[in-house]
């Protein structure tokens, strides 16, 4: 296998189309040609996390947080990212990030929160917009059918639970091809009238260059006439955030110890408490203070984040329990479903949880 292999499977589960814009994913440092060794998974890449590949003799480091976020103008060794990447660098591995992309996957990030805290009826808390495309094209009728089962089989045309969908409109398409030319039908220099189909389907963003490489390897025509959309309908399987129920309500303290043992954190900040039971609970890992206002209006009794401010805990109201688990408690997990992951997809090379604890904030 060599490290390209690796981040197919991990851009099956979560495309970096879908990360945000501020954000620096995928590969950070290395070659994505070279052999494997083995797979070190991490939350964050710091210079003994890279001291922890080397000695289990992985040359890829996949970590969650981005170790190069803003643009590097010196690399000297200067400070911790420097060295980590002159480190990286000198023992030729490679370090992939997942970051927003993950956080924004329906198997992610959230997903992992959930699972811990063991809320069922899981559901995306902030669906993205932006994320899903439309393709038109048209096609001679005799031919509409080969090229919508193409486009079906490259993944076009799946709407939540249903797969084949397209809408598709009968009429008369007109042409005239020039001297240089090579019509498939027609002849040059004449105008053509053809009984033709409108093909309309929807796409995930991330599949376009494999949809527009279908079109363009299955439509008959010299010259492929389409168009594409970008539709700003709401994506129930990618956001940020999820929301579940717990199977019996539980009371505010009941529910606080609840989610101190099961994420793991020895303190929690939280928001006054509303004198109501907890059963519907939303959850965003790392900072998700800009999520307040999405977790009251989905009707939750509680919202599980990080990196709450001051002011931030006022937005609850009285409507809703906030709690602030710490940035690294909410997202440590994240790593154990990355081994998980790749421990499935590939079954030949180590895929090695890394031990280092690289929370930065310590309590006394």
């Amino acid at each position: 296998m060599i490290i390209q292999d690796v981040i197919n499977h991990l851009e099956q589960l979560a495309p970096l189309a879908y990360a945000e814009d501020f954000d620096n994913v995928g590969l950070l440092v290395g070659n994505k040609n070279n052999k494997l060794t083995g797979v070190l998974v991490t939350l964050d890449t710091l210079e003994t996390v890279v001291d922890e590949a080397i000695e289990n003799n992985c040359n890829l480091i996949v970590s969650f947080h981005p170790i190069i976020f803003k643009g590097l103008k010196k690399i000297t060794g200067k400070n911790y990212v420097e060295r980590v990447v002159l480190k990286a660098i000198k023992n030729d591995i490679a370090i992939y990030s997942m970051h927003t992309a993950l956080d924004n996957a329906q198997q992610g990030v959230n997903h992992m929160i959930c699972e811990q805290l063991q809320l069922k009826n899981q559901r995306i808390l902030t669906p993205k917009s932006g994320t899903i495309k439309k393709l038109s094209t048209y096609v001679p009728k005799n031919k509409a059918e080969q090229l919508r089962n193409a486009l079906f089989s490259a993944g076009a045309g799946n709407i939540g639970n249903y797969s084949n969908c397209s809408l598709n409109i009968a009429g008369t398409g007109t042409f005239n091809p020039n001297a240089i030319a090579n019509p498939v039908i027609g002849k040059k220099g004449e105008t053509h009238l053809e009984e033709e189909t409108n093909i309309t389907v929807t796409y995930a963003k991330h599949l376009e260059s494999q949809i527009i490489e279908t079109l363009f390897k299955t439509h008959s025509y010299e010259e492929v006439a389409y168009e594409i959309t970008t539709l700003e309908n709401k994506n129930q399987n990618i956001g940020m955030g999820m929301i579940g129920e717990f199977h019996k309500a539980m009371d505010e303290t009941t529910f606080l110890s609840h989610v101190k043992t099961k994420m793991n954190t020895g303190f929690i900040r939280h928001s006054q408490f509303i004198n109501k039971t907890i059963k519907k609970v939303a959850v965003l890992g790392g900072s998700g203070s800009f999520a307040i206002q999405a977790a009251k209006a989905a009707g939750a009794d509680a919202f599980v984040t990080a990196d709450l401010k001051y002011h931030d805990f006022f937005m609850a109201e009285n409507h809703i329990l906030l709690a602030d688990i710490g940035h690294y408690e909410s997202e440590q997990y994240t790593k154990n479903l990355l081994v998980a992951y790749l421990t499935k997809k590939i079954t030949n090379f180590a895929i090695i949880l890394s031990k280092t604890n690289t929370n930065p904030v310590k309590y006394f």
